[in-house]
């Protein structure tokens, strides 16, 4: 059995090329021998072990200089731009409102009593009636006086009817201007006879309107 010892060899501090090289030669050393023994030819029964070769490279720590990071440059600082404060809104002061004196309550004059409701008229079925042929009522004479003038005009009288047909009473409701031709009038219509008003199919009493007329053209054609 063959054992190679290569004591471990502490190299001076050296540049590093020469490092190198002695390390190849070391390494190259190791390879030789190698070869050399597995040329050798093989004794009989001769039990090889592995050769073992330790290699300790002691690198001198070369203190580098490390380069010196540069003082990071002062950043230039940023102002913040105050954010202006909100503004308040302006509450704007309303206009004082006048305010209106309340209006007068006006003084309403006492509630007379409301006048007892008058009765309606009645209603009549059928109106007073003094042209019917049959009554045969005359016209009234023309007075000789109002001739003799030339008088003539129209009488409005106020009649009342009977619900016997004759008339109750009469008087003058817008006189012709003449008293001669309104008394001549009213003789006349007190003697006439009349168709009563009527109501609910049964004769009643009611005044009516009879107008006169009195003409000297009519009398003389």
């Amino acid at each position: 059995m063959i054992a190679s010892t290569i004591p471990q060899t502490t190299l001076p501090a050296a540049p590093w090329g020469e490092r190198v090289g002695v390390v190849a030669l070391v390494v190259a050393a190791h390879v030789g021998l190698a070869l050399v023994w597995l040329m050798q030819p093989e004794p009989p029964a001769v039990a090889v072990s592995e050769m073992s070769v330790s290699v300790a490279i002691q690198q001198a720590a070369v203190a580098q200089p490390q380069a010196q990071p540069e003082p990071p440059k002062p950043q230039p600082r940023i102002e913040r731009a105050e954010k202006p404060a909100p503004k308040q809104p302006v509450q704007e002061e309303a206009a004082p409102q006048s305010v209106a004196a309340p209006p007068a309550t006006p003084v309403l004059p006492p509630v007379q009593a409301a006048p007892p409701a008058v009765a309606a008229a009645p209603v009549f079925d059928t109106a007073p009636d003094y042209k019917a042929a049959y009554l045969n009522n005359p016209r009234p004479a023309y007075p000789m006086a109002a001739r003799r003038m030339g008088w003539d005009g129209r009488v409005v009288l106020n009649v009342e009817v009977l619900a016997t047909g004759y008339c109750g009473d009469a008087s003058v409701f817008q006189s012709s201007g003449h008293e001669v031709l309104d008394n001549a009038a009213l003789r006349t219509v007190k003697g006439w006879r009349f168709v009563p008003a009527s109501r609910v199919g049964r004769p009643v009493t009611q005044w009516f309107k009879v107008p006169i007329q009195f003409s000297l053209k009519e009398n003389e054609a």
